[in-house]
């Protein structure tokens, strides 16, 4: 009768690279919120740590410490428990690469400059089964990064991007894009565009731009068995 929209039930490895996925972000999420503790209980106390001591962040918090060694035992505990986490990060690191370097999609998936294997995995995971997809576009707004549309009588125009859909590869995404534009020293014609539509918009929503493009170049990848084309030539090739 058409009265219901088929929903797609992801496979079970899908979930279980999803589960991996996951138990690294929340361990990532742990590991921000504990540095933000501690620097928060030593700034209480006009002890600052600092910004740009990523590296040294245990070593310096150490030393302020002892400064107050009513806190040090506390301190310490964070620091512990900080530790642990960044261990087990790494850990789940590992693990995604080599899942990551063993699954086809995903390995021609990481041929796109910007992409990694956590963003990789992501999205084979998130996506599971590209032929849900009639056209490669339609990715982007699955994801939530085509603008919103707002119509009245007259009026018809374009908002802000509607952020539906999974928020997390989105993230992955856009971090992407910005390592592409930022990072990435070889040109490419997605990098190219993203230069030249920064000039005119922004760095921000050209990175929102590409990180769309991105989302629909992996698509075409992914059905079509190819890998990135650096320059226009390699394209006319295939």
């Amino acid at each position: 009768m058409g009265w219901y929209r088929e929903v797609k039930v992801k496979t079970l490895s899908a979930h279980e690279q999803r589960g991996l996925l996951m138990a690294r972000q929340r361990l990532i999420v742990v590991r921000r919120q504990i540095e933000g503790q501690v620097r928060g209980l030593l700034k209480t106390f006009g002890l600052v740590v600092g910004t740009g001591v990523r590296g040294s962040f245990v070593r310096r918090v150490g030393q302020l410490a002892d400064r107050r060694p009513s806190l040090s035992g506390a301190i310490h505990s964070l620091l512990d428990v900080l530790a642990a986490a960044a261990r087990e990060i790494v850990i789940l690191d590992k693990q995604i690469a080599a899942i990551a370097r063993a699954n086809v999609a995903a390995k021609r998936l990481m041929t796109v400059p910007g992409v990694g294997p956590l963003t990789a995995l992501a999205y084979v995971s998130t996506i599971d089964d590209p032929t849900r997809f009639r056209r490669s576009a339609d990715v982007g707004a699955y994801l939530g990064l085509t603008p919103r549309r707002y119509q009245s009588g007259e009026i018809d125009r374009q908002g802000r991007i509607s952020k539906h859909g999974d928020r997390f590869l989105r993230t992955l995404l856009y971090e992407a894009a910005n390592v592409l534009m930022t990072r990435v020293k070889r040109w490419s014609p997605l990098k190219a565009w993203g230069h030249r539509l920064s000039k005119r918009v922004g760095p921000k929503k050209a990175k929102i731009a590409v990180a769309r493009k991105l989302a629909i170049i992996l698509h075409c990848i992914w059905t079509d068995g190819t890998e990135f084309w650096w320059t226009r030539a390699e394209a006319t090739m295939i």
